[in-house]
C-alpha cells in the first residue's frame, strides 16, 4: 500500500493524538473497522485531489469514502485537529522556524456551492453563496490560526476571534507564545476602535490606512499572508466549499494548516 498520502513522520505525530477505538464485541463482532492510517490516507486524499467521498479508491487508500468521511467526523469531535496543529507550532518554536513577533492577517472568498450555516451572500461575487476562511500568520507565512464565517462578513469581525484561536505555542523554556508583537493588517481592519483593542493586549497594531496607495511598508510586509492562502488553495478541495457542515470544512481547513506546517518542518530537516 503506497504511504505518498501519509509518510511514517507524518503519521508518528497523528497516531497518539487520536482517540482510541472501542472495544470489540465478543459475539457477533462484526467486520473488523478500517485502519485508522488508511482513513486518514483518504481524508487527505480528497483534501488534496477534490473529489466526492464516494470516489476515493479504495485501492488506494485501504477503505471507502464513507469510512473515511465519519472518521473525520469523529476525530474532529473528539479535538484532534487542534492538538495536532499546535504540537506542529510547537516542533517549528523549537527548531527556531516559528517568529511570531511579526503577523500578518487576512481573509478570502470561497464559492461555496451547497449552502451551509458558514456561508453568506459573497459581495464580490454578485451576492452568490459563499464562505470565507480568516488566516492569521506569523513572519514566515506559518499558520498560527484559522477561522471559518459567511462570506458577508467583514475581516475586521475576525480579529478578535483569530487573535484568540492562536493556540499557546510551547517549544521553549518559559512561558507559550500566543501573542504577536506587531500585527500587520490591510485597509479593511482601518479602525481606530481596534487599534485601541490590539494596543490594550500589548500587541503594536501596523493596519494600512485607508487612501494611502499600494506599496506601502504594510502591504511590502504582509505578502506572506497571501502566499499561504496560495498554499491552502493548493489543496483542492479547499478552493471551493463543497462541505454543508461547517464543521468538516473547518477540519479540512484544519487539516491542510497543520500539513503547510509539517512541510515546513520538513523541509529545514
Amino acid at each position: 500500500m503506497p504511504d505518498d498520502l501519509v509518510p511514517d513522520d507524518l503519521w508518528e505525530r497523528i497516531a497518539p493524538l487520536l482517540p482510541p477505538r472501542p472495544p470489540r464485541r465478543h459475539r457477533y463482532p462484526g467486520r473488523l473497522p478500517a485502519d485508522d492510517r488508511a482513513a486518514l490516507r483518504g481524508i487527505v486524499y480528497v483534501l488534496r485531489k477534490n473529489v466526492s467521498w464516494r470516489d476515493v479508491p479504495a485501492e488506494r487508500t485501504g477503505c471507502s469514502g464513507v469510512t473515511a468521511w465519519r472518521r473525520l467526523r469523529d476525530w474532529t469531535e473528539a479535538g484532534v485537529r487542534p492538538s495536532l496543529h499546535e504540537a506542529l507550532l510547537a516542533e517549528l518554536r523549537k527548531a527556531g522556524l516559528l517568529d511570531m513577533e511579526d503577523c500578518a492577517i487576512d481573509g478570502s472568498h470561497v464559492r461555496a456551492l451547497k449552502g451551509g450555516a458558514h456561508t453568506g451572500p459573497s459581495p464580490v461575487d454578485r451576492a452568490r453563496l459563499g464562505s470565507k476562511p480568516h488566516l492569521i500568520v506569523d513572519r514566515h507565512g506559518t499558520p498560527l490560526a484559522v477561522t471559518l464565517t459567511g462570506g458577508n462578513r467583514h475581516d475586521v469581525t475576525q480579529l478578535t476571534p483569530l487573535l484568540d484561536a492562536i493556540p499557546r505555542v510551547r517549544g521553549l523554556v518559559g512561558r507559550p507564545r500566543h501573542r504577536p508583537g506587531w500585527l500587520f493588517a490591510n485597509r479593511g481592519y482601518d479602525y481606530d476602535r481596534y487599534r485601541r483593542i490590539l494596543r490594550a493586549r500589548g500587541i503594536t497594531p501596523k493596519i494600512a490606512r485607508r487612501g494611502v496607495p499600494h506599496g506601502s511598508g504594510p502591504g511590502k510586509t504582509r505578502w506572506v499572508v497571501e502566499r499561504t492562502f496560495a498554499h491552502l488553495h493548493w489543496f483542492r478541495q479547499l478552493r471551493i466549499c463543497w462541505e454543508v457542515r461547517d464543521d468538516i470544512h473547518e477540519a479540512f481547513l484544519s487539516l491542510a494548516c497543520s500539513l503547510i506546517c509539517w512541510r515546513r518542518l520538513k523541509s529545514f530537516r
